[in-house]
């Protein structure tokens, strides 16, 4: 065994079939003590490793469910920190690599928000008003929050029973970071679009009225996801044209005009399986992330089904797409050696808050 953690400096020019080589050797040596967990916008030469894949609340629920001591999580920041807080205290989360982030994410955070509930709490007391709904894709400080206030987590799966929860609590929902995801489960419970309101957190009291603010069922975070707001409602006109037989199906953190114009409107696991057990020869337009979609087709082309990328620009998730092969490599190669490289550790207060957001969740999910 090495006595010191072998440094990524090593890694940084390792072609991907060497580093493949090593992951697979780590992951033999390891075995049952680690697992690998790959979300769906894993570029292909990292995904093919994980032991299971999905969704972020998905893989850390598997997580804490194996008898891995390590859960190596090929993602981003966000789904590390909730890997660490669903697992079991034994168990460590890591992330290979840390400057894997999500810009969404980065919008909304526990500064802006706690500016956001005080100024909120001069017009109306909102731990009486208003549920405070993150989307899972946050920090952990904010999933804290949410838990601070009674407030809960949500995914772009539950949204709609998350609001009909929040809702049953109390009169109005502050919903962040991803504005696109509140508005669009909002309309399709029947609730207005002048009674979803949108708060600009660089504006005093988010640029609204005292009026309009009264009047909000959802408050609306300015923030958006910037892959899904690359697809725009001329593409789907402009491949409709050409190939009017098609479905379109789009994830809801794409904007509302892309959405309305969508036959189908889920998460990443419900774009899956709708396409997956659609009939064969169907030809599908696919507004979310480039990894997905390319796999998507790979999956079902043998059934005659044609997936196509919704924007004509390749735009991917260029935070996940930090997370490599050499990263994963080094990781596992450490772990094998018997270090912990690049662990991600909620502190305690904060987990214990945001771990009770998201039983909430869980309740309901």
């Amino acid at each position: 065994m090495i006595s010191t953690a072998l440094p990524i400096q090593n890694y940084a020019l390792l072609d991907d079939d060497e580093c493949d080589s090593r992951i697979v050797a780590a992951k033999q040596k390891l075995g049952s003590r680690c697992v690998i967990l790959g979300h769906h916008y894993q570029r292909n030469e990292v995904f093919k490793h994980a032991d299971f894949s999905g969704d972020s609340l998905k893989l850390s629920r598997n997580a804490a469910a194996s008898e891995a001591e390590y859960i190596v999580f090929c993602g981003v920041h966000f789904m590390a920190e909730v890997a660490d807080i669903l697992s079991r205290p034994e168990q460590i989360a890591i992330l290979p690599d840390m400057a894997a982030g999500c810009s969404m994410a980065d919008m909304a955070n526990v500064i802006k928000v706690n500016k956001c509930w005080q100024e909120l709490s001069d017009l109306l007391d909102p731990d009486e008003k208003v549920t405070p709904v993150t989307y899972i894709n946050s920090a952990a400080d904010l999933k804290a929050f949410c838990g601070d206030h009674g407030g809960i987590v949500c995914t772009s799966s539950n949204a709609q029973k998350v609001l009909e929860w929040s809702f049953s609590r109390r009169e109005k929902v502050l919903f962040f970071p991803d504005q696109h995801l509140g508005r669009n489960t909002g309309y399709r419970m029947g609730i207005p679009l002048d009674e979803m309101v949108t708060w600009d957190f660089e504006q005093p009291l988010g640029g609204l009225t005292e009026a309009q603010i009264r009047k909000a069922k959802i408050i609306l975070w300015k923030g958006f996801c910037s892959v899904h707001q690359m697809f725009k409602p001329e593409h789907i006109d402009r491949f409709l044209e050409r190939y009017p037989e098609t479905k379109v199906i789009s994830h809801p953190e794409a904007s509302f005009d892309v959405c309305e114009k969508s036959d189908y409107v889920g998460s990443t696991e419900y774009i899956l399986k709708v396409v997956g057990d659609a009939e064969p020869g169907t030809r599908w337009l696919v507004g979310t992330e480039l990894n997905l979609v390319n796999r998507l087709n790979e999956l079902t082309k043998d059934q005659g089904k044609s997936v196509h990328f919704m924007s004509p620009t390749v735009c991917m998730c260029s935070t996940m797409f930090r997370t490599d092969p050499q990263h994963l490599a080094w990781v596992m190669e450490n772990l094998a050696a018997g270090h912990v490289v690049n662990r991600i550790q909620v502190p305690e207060r904060e987990a214990i808050l945001a771990r009770k957001a998201l039983d909430n969740m869980l309740a309901i999910h």
